[in-house]
C-alpha cells in the first residue's frame, strides 16, 4: 500500500510548511480510504489557519496532526474511494468536500444517502457539521465535469458570498446607502458583489490596492473602485456598511475614524493574508464594534425559512451564474492554474501569505496526477 503524505502548516508561521510520510492505515469496520485528487487553494484557507485556534471555528482540529506545533490547512476539493468498508459507499465513487492537504484521508461516513454522507470520525461530531458533509459527485445537480477547477474554487468562497449578500439584504443593509469593500479585487469580495448586482438599494464600492485597482473597476461590478489611499475622499456623512475581507487592524481603524457614526455596520468577513493582519485591538474604536460573519449561521437562518432544498436551489442557481459570469467576462475575471505536487503546493501556500499572487488568478493543486 502507498504512503499517507501530510502537507503540515506551522502555527507559528503559516507560510511555513512541512510534507510529512507515514505508514497507510487500511480502513477497519465502518471506515472508508479516500484518496485526495485535487484541491482549490485560495487566500480564504489562510483565513481558515489565522482562525485554526478560534474556540468556535476550530479549524485546526478538523484533521489533527498529532502535534501542537503544526496543523493541516484545510481546503476544498476532489477525493475517490480506494477502499470502503462502508454500505452504500464503493470504491471507484468521487466527492466533493473539505479535505486535509494529503494524499489520503482515513474516515467514518455515516448519514449515507444518495446526496452523499458525513464524516463521523467521532473528534469532528462536536464541529461546525457543515464541514463535515461530503457531495457525491453523481447528485451534485451544480456539478459539471467541465468545470471541477472552478467548483472547488468557486463553490466554498461564493457559498459565503451568496449567504453574506443574503445577510445584508435580510438586514436591510443596517440602514446605510453604501457598502464598502476591503479586498474588493478577492474572490469572496466580487461573488457577493456580484450577489448584489441587481439590488439598487446600495451603491458598492471597491477598496483595494493600487495595483489592484484597474482589475477591481474591470470586472463591472462595484459603482467605483478605489485604492486604499483614496478613503479619505470619500464622503464621511454617507451611510456606510464596512464589509472587512482584509482583516487590517489599520485599515478597520481608518475606516471607523473616517466614518465615524455614519459607519452603520461592520462585518469583518475574512483576513485576505496572514494572522499578522488580524487584531483583537477594538477598543476605542468610534461607531459599531466589528462584528464577525460566519456564513453557516445566515444557511441555518434560511434553512429554517425557506427549507434546506429550496437553499441549495437557490445557491446552486446563483453558482451555476457566477461560473457563467467568469467564464464569459473580458477581460477574465479569472484564470485557473494548476500546481501539480505537493512542492508546489508549499510554494504556493508561500506566495498565498505574502500577498505575491495575481488576483486574477485562480489555483488548483492537483495531487493525484
Amino acid at each position: 500500500m502507498s504512503k499517507l503524505i501530510q502537507l503540515q502548516t506551522s502555527k507559528a508561521d503559516l507560510a511555513d510548511s512541512r510534507c510529512v510520510a507515514q505508514s497507510l492505515t487500511a480502513p477497519g469496520a465502518g471506515e472508508a480510504l479516500l484518496k485526495i485528487e485535487r484541491l482549490a487553494l485560495t487566500a480564504n484557507n489562510i483565513t481558515y489557519a489565522a482562525f485554526g485556534d478560534d474556540p468556535y471555528l476550530r479549524y485546526w482540529d478538523f484533521f489533527p496532526t498529532g502535534d501542537e506545533s503544526w496543523g493541516h490547512m484545510p481546503a476544498w476539493g476532489f477525493a475517490r474511494v480506494v477502499e470502503s468498508n462502508v454500505q452504500g459507499l464503493a470504491a471507484g465513487e468521487r466527492f466533493y468536500g473539505y479535505w486535509p492537504i494529503a494524499s489520503h484521508l482515513l474516515m467514518q461516513p455515516v448519514r449515507v444517502s444518495e446526496r452523499g454522507f458525513y464524516d463521523g470520525t467521532p473528534h469532528r461530531l462536536e464541529l461546525v457539521s457543515a464541514y463535515n458533509q461530503y457531495q457525491r459527485v453523481t447528485t451534485d445537480r451544480a456539478y459539471r465535469a467541465a468545470h471541477e477547477n472552478h467548483q472547488m474554487l468557486l463553490r466554498p468562497l461564493f457559498i459565503t458570498s451568496f449567504m453574506l449578500a443574503d445577510f445584508l439584504a435580510d438586514n436591510d443593509f443596517f440602514g446605510a446607502s453604501q457598502v464598502l469593500f476591503s479586498s474588493a479585487s478577492s474572490k469572496t469580495a466580487y461573488g457577493t458583489a456580484f450577489s448584489l448586482r441587481e439590488n439598487d438599494q446600495v451603491k458598492l464600492l471597491g477598496l483595494t490596492s493600487h495595483g489592484n485597482k484597474d482589475f477591481v473597476a474591470s470586472l463591472g461590478l462595484y459603482q467605483d473602485a478605489l485604492a486604499y489611499e483614496d478613503l479619505a475622499n470619500l464622503d464621511p456623512g454617507i451611510p456606510t456598511v464596512y464589509v472587512d475581507f482584509s482583516g487590517s487592524a489599520r485599515l478597520r481603524r481608518a475606516v471607523h475614524e473616517h466614518f465615524q457614526s455614519a459607519l452603520t455596520y461592520n462585518c469583518f468577513a475574512g483576513a485576505a493574508q496572514t494572522r499578522e493582519n488580524v487584531s483583537s485591538d477594538q477598543q476605542d474604536l468610534p461607531g459599531p464594534k466589528p462584528e464577525p460573519y460566519f456564513a453557516p449561521t445566515q444557511i441555518k437562518k434560511r434553512n429554517s425559512d425557506w427549507g434546506p432544498a429550496e437553499v441549495t436551489r437557490r445557491v446552486n442557481e446563483a453558482e451555476l451564474s457566477f461560473i457563467a459570469g467568469i467564464q464569459a467576462a473580458h477581460p477574465q475575471w479569472m484564470e485557473i492554474r494548476e500546481h501539480h505536487g505537493f512542492a508546489a503546493a508549499q510554494d504556493l501556500i508561500r506566495d498565498l501569505c505574502r500577498g505575491k499572487v495575481d488576483p486574477k488568478d485562480g489555483h488548483a493543486v492537483i495531487l493525484d496526477y
